[in-house]
């Protein structure tokens, strides 16, 4: 299945935000100091986006607004990353996947929808598969995690480690246009917002731990391998793009046929960020997914 791009570019986090309620603030995960964006009301089904490496909660924020309406649904900094807390170690999968464990013991959740973008999507397919009663829908956004390819990880490592070295405007900008298929879509308020996160006093040395995984040997250990695909059992989507600079639609449609009943939807026009480059797109297609509908019901 093939959606097409029909979304105007954003021009600032404020017009993404009229008309929802949210909050922002710091939550204790079990020890976990975890920076968070928060929409909907709590009695609602709780939802976890999760983005991917270099990120911030941010990465979802074009789609509080639609999401709240039927989640209690949070965004967050995972450990490492954005303004939670930054344990000074190498950062392999099982650590996020015991921060988001921590976060959702500490919130009461016994189960919850988990969806990650790359790095996100890497860290919550390998909790669905070894956790899989704490997992009520996965969706995986063009996910890491399932193979190594040398180019794209020496790639993402520069532009990272050069961004958090030297966080000057031109460097954070490239980093967040690698990110998109339409390069206009580094929207300026986007681009601030994260060389501020990475102007942080000792910000570059917690780039370089999250940034392990893009060794090989680090990556090797930690790949998510077919017969871990094939332990989920939760209801998953694989969502993919045309323009995915870390792997072509092929790759994809690989990781949903590893994975039992799995869907597979391809978004046109968009890059590694199709929740911001596409927003309404996304959000109906996500929503109606995480609610067990037709893929084109109106949200």
């Amino acid at each position: 299945m093939s959606t097409s791009n029909s979304n105007t570019t954003p021009t600032s986090f404020w017009q993404d935000l009229l008309g929802t309620s949210y909050r922002q603030g710091w939550y204790d995960a079990q020890g976990v100091d975890t920076r968070y964006l928060q929409s909907g009301d709590e009695s609602l089904p709780p939802l976890l986006f999760l983005h991917g490496s270099g990120g911030h909660a941010e990465a979802y924020l074009r789609n509080l607004k639609n999401h709240g309406r039927f989640f209690n649904t949070w965004s967050i900094d995972m450990i490492g990353h954005g303004w939670s807390h930054k344990p000074d170690h190498p950062h392999e999968i099982a650590h996020y996947v015991d921060h988001v464990l921590r976060f959702m013991d500490a919130q009461g959740w016994d189960k919850a929808r988990l969806s990650g973008e790359s790095l996100g999507g890497w860290v919550v397919a390998r909790l669905a598969a070894d956790h899989p009663d704490r997992v009520e829908r996965l969706v995986l956004n063009t996910a890491g995690g399932s193979r190594a390819e040398p180019s794209v990880m020496a790639r993402i490592k520069s532009l990272s480690m050069r961004a958090a070295e030297d966080p000057s405007w031109d460097f954070i900008k490239a980093r967040v246009e690698w990110l998109m298929a339409d390069p206009s879509k580094a929207t300026p308020d986007l681009v601030a917002c994260r060389q501020a996160i990475y102007a942080q006093p000792g910000f570059a040395r917690a780039m370089a731990n999250t940034m392990v995984l893009q060794d090989m040997d680090v990556r090797l250990r930690n790949l998510i391998q077919p017969e871990d695909y094939g332990r989920i059992a939760a209801p998953t989507l694989v969502l993919w793009t045309s323009h995915d600079p870390t792997a072509d639609v092929t790759e994809g449609r690989r990781i949903s046929e590893m994975i039992p009943g799995a869907g597979f939807v391809v978004m046109q026009d968009c890059g590694h960020w199709p929740q911001w480059e596409d927003a309404a797109t996304f959000d109906r297609l996500h929503i109606n997914f995480l609610l067990g509908r037709a893929a084109d019901t109106p949200i």
